[in-house]
Formats: C-alpha cells, sequence, structure tokens
C-alpha cells in the first residue's frame, strides 16, 4: 500500500506538492470521465500497456523527456494537447473520447492538464515501479476513494 499511502498523503497536504495534488483530484472528481480516461490509459491492463507502454510512445513521439520530467523528482514538463495527441495517436484518443462520452479535443485538453500530476504522483520514487502501477480498475478505486474521505 505504499504508492496508495504516498498518494494518501498527498492529498492530505503531508507530502511535497500536496496542493497541486488537490487542485488534480478537484478536477478528476469534478470529471469521472477523465479520471477513468487516465486509469484506462495507464493502468496495467490498457492497450499501451499501462505507465511503460505510455512513456514508450511518449519516447517514440519525441517527447522522451517530457514523461520523464513527469517520473523523476525534478519540476514537471508540461505537454499541449497537440502534443498528447501525436504522442498517444488519434485511434486512441477516439478511442477514450468515444468510449467515455467526450469531445476528442476536449480530451486531449484535460488529460495534457492532468497527466503530468497523476503520473509524478504515481511515481513517488522517482522511477516506474516494476509492477506497474495497477489495473484501470485498481487505479479508479485508488483515486475513487480519495474522494469518498
Amino acid at each position: 500500500m505504499g504508492l496508495l499511502d504516498s498518494v494518501m498523503g498527498a492529498v492530505s497536504g503531508q507530502a511535497q506538492g500536496g496542493e497541486g495534488l488537490q487542485g488534480l483530484m478537484g478536477m478528476l472528481g469534478q470529471q469521472p470521465q477523465l479520471m477513468q480516461a487516465a486509469s484506462s490509459l495507464l493502468g496495467n491492463d490498457s492497450q499501451l500497456g499501462g505507465l511503460q507502454g505510455l512513456m514508450q510512445k511518449f519516447q517514440q513521439g519525441g517527447l522522451g523527456d517530457v514523461v520523464s520530467s513527469w517520473v523523476g523528482k525534478g519540476e514537471n514538463l508540461p505537454i499541449s494537447a497537440e502534443q498528447l495527441r501525436g504522442a498517444l495517436g488519434n485511434d486512441t484518443l477516439q478511442g477514450l473520447a468515444s468510449q467515455f462520452g467526450v469531445n476528442t479535443q476536449e480530451l486531449a485538453g484535460q488529460l495534457s492538464s492532468v497527466l503530468p500530476g497523476l503520473v509524478d504522483k504515481l511515481t513517488p520514487d522517482g522511477q516506474v515501479p516494476a509492477a506497474g502501477v495497477g489495473n484501470g480498475g485498481d487505479l479508479m478505486g485508488m483515486l475513487g476513494g480519495l474522494f469518498k474521505g
């Protein structure tokens, strides 16, 4: 439960960057489809292969330094909706958007604002956990539990 404890500590403001995560969690809580889409990308059972697969897609798209900054312990580099679309591909975004009933452009914009902080908090030791971050349902449960507290 170390990862969950780390995220919970950050949400309660006990960990560095807690305020940023509270804003992130607020955005995810107000838009459950965004939380589902992010979990669908990051979960070990995703089409991309979880966080490791997502990182590989970004590296292939020339954005390895951006995604590495999210995992590392330094400042998170921003990503635009267009860069995200380029890295993930239109098919992936369209699939997620139709699955969760949102516009692809809107989804790309929302994901570009939450993925850096979410990946950062899911990798508190500055590296991707060897076992990944759990399946999409596990992530949804973990994130959903944060809103009930």
